[in-house]
């Protein structure tokens, strides 16, 4: 997910990179399971909430991990981190409501509200490399 070059190398990016490859392996294990039908009986049933909130949970923990991160690093890490995080959580915005938009009056088609987070990351990639202070 995260991977500037000033967290690179320091105890607490390696600390992020460990939580975040523990917490997304079990997302990943989850989904290749629910892609093989391991989960299909259950489908649209009550229970089928413990699954959505299974696959949810490794993604909520490795938010976890990026806020972790930030609260425990140095101030010009911190100032970086957050300048980088508050403008990819405004695009990932802007561009949920401009689909959600498009599907209510433009006949776009349905995407699950779950992108939002890849779309978020997407977003962060995208606006990292050009964020070079942590003037606000």
């Amino acid at each position: 997910m995260l991977n500037n070059s000033f967290t690179k190398g320091t105890p607490e990016g390696r600390k992020y990179v460990i939580r975040t490859m523990a917490f997304m392996s079990g997302y990943v294990a989850v989904n290749v399971m629910a892609i093989f039908g391991a989960f299909d009986e259950i489908i649209g049933r009550p229970i089928a909430w413990g699954l959505a909130l299974s696959v949810a949970a490794p993604v909520i923990g490795q938010i976890w991990a990026t806020l972790s991160l930030l609260k425990n690093s140095d101030e010009f890490v911190r100032g970086m981190l957050t300048k980088v995080f508050v403008i990819a959580t405004g695009l990932t915005l802007a561009v949920c409501t401009v689909w959600g938009f498009g599907e209510s009056y433009a006949g776009a088609p349905h995407i699950p509200a779950w992108i939002a987070y890849p779309v978020f990351w997407a977003c962060f990639g995208l606006v990292s490399p050009f964020v070079r202070t942590s003037d606000v």
